[in-house]
């Protein structure tokens, strides 16, 4: 960390945590005194039944249902106190790089757009968290988490899995965004198929070509114009959005640029995990590697926008 977040930690954060401690502490142990008699007392309701005749079904079935309960309400406490410490520690931090963070965003900004263009995967379940937002290079952005689940079936029990568990990104563009331009993924054999589905309204998007073979092996791109889809994704864009794929430790980024917002905006979904998170509430909480996280994943964020905005560099393609 530098000095600037070296002294947050020392004069501010750090000192904060350790006075929490004996709450934490406390949370834990009142955790697993929940749990551990949520399991006793599932097995002995089963063991009761069981020497009346019952079936040994009951046994197993007692353990989870027991160990559930006293999880569910034993780990009240616990995650009050996990959420607590992350609200506190993401606003310092955000506020030390000029940003704003909420625990979850009002409105999630575009996420019918995001759904429009085809950047999410259909579900049946969403959540969203961690909002942040501020400016950088002239340009204003909004980032927050959403995780989406599906309902799946085999026809005799249904559960739900994760289709997508990641970061939305929306900027205001500083270049003049005209017409809908979409960078999906590679699809190989079926990038036809893909096409045939691509529209936006009344509006028909159509494969746009492009010379990077790098980026074509990864990306396929749909637009409303072969001219400005090409303008807009010129060849440092495509380096740079090749790069953030590795910067954000994820898979498939995928992205749009989009008019109808009145000033042009660029849209990113990436495939990310969880971020943004306070740590374990099983550890001590005055322990600098919680902060020293939290501070490269919200300095990869800023980077990540000013590297998307700025100017074409010597050096770079094109």
């Amino acid at each position: 960390m530098n000095k600037e977040f070296e002294g947050l930690w020392r004069d501010t954060l750090e000192p904060w945590l350790a006075g929490l401690e004996a709450e934490r502490k406390g949370s834990v142990t009142q955790f697993l005194v929940w749990t551990i008699g949520g399991v006793l007392l599932g097995l002995a309701i089963a063991a009761y039944f069981f020497t009346r005749g019952g079936d040994i079904f009951f046994l197993p079935v007692g353990l989870v249902f027991g160990g559930v309960a006293g999880v569910l309400i034993g780990g009240r406490r616990l995650e009050r106190l996990r959420k607590s410490v992350k609200c506190e520690l993401n606003t310092k931090i955000a506020e030390v790089c000029q940003l704003s963070y909420a625990l979850k965003p009002s409105t999630p900004a575009r996420f019918e757009t995001f759904r429009g263009y085809g950047l999410l995967p259909s579900y049946t379940r969403c959540a969203f968290e961690d909002h942040f937002s501020g400016e950088r290079l002239g340009c204003d952005f909004e980032l927050y988490e959403a995780h989406l689940k599906q309902r799946r079936s085999n026809g005799k029990s249904s559960h739900y899995v994760t289709v997508f568990r990641g970061v939305l990104l929306r900027i205001n563009f500083p270049r003049k965004v005209e017409g809908v331009t979409v960078i999906t993924r590679d699809m190989g054999v079926f990038n036809g198929l893909g096409a045939l589905g691509r529209s936006f309204g009344s509006k028909k998007l159509e494969r746009i070509a492009l010379v990077d073979p790098r980026f074509e092996k990864a990306f396929e791109v749909y637009g409303t114009d072969q001219v400005l889809a090409r303008y807009m994704l010129d060849p440092a864009f495509m380096e740079r959005l090749l790069k953030l794929e590795t910067a954000l430790k994820g898979k498939n980024v995928r992205a749009a640029f989009d008019e109808h917002s009145g000033q042009g905006e660029l849209l990113i979904a990436a495939e990310t995990g969880n971020l943004f998170e306070a740590g374990s509430m099983f550890k001590p909480l005055a322990d600098e590697a919680r902060v020293t996280t939290l501070v490269s994943e919200m300095l990869l964020v800023t980077e990540i926008i000013e590297n998307l905005v700025k100017p074409p560099e010597l050096g770079e393609s094109g």
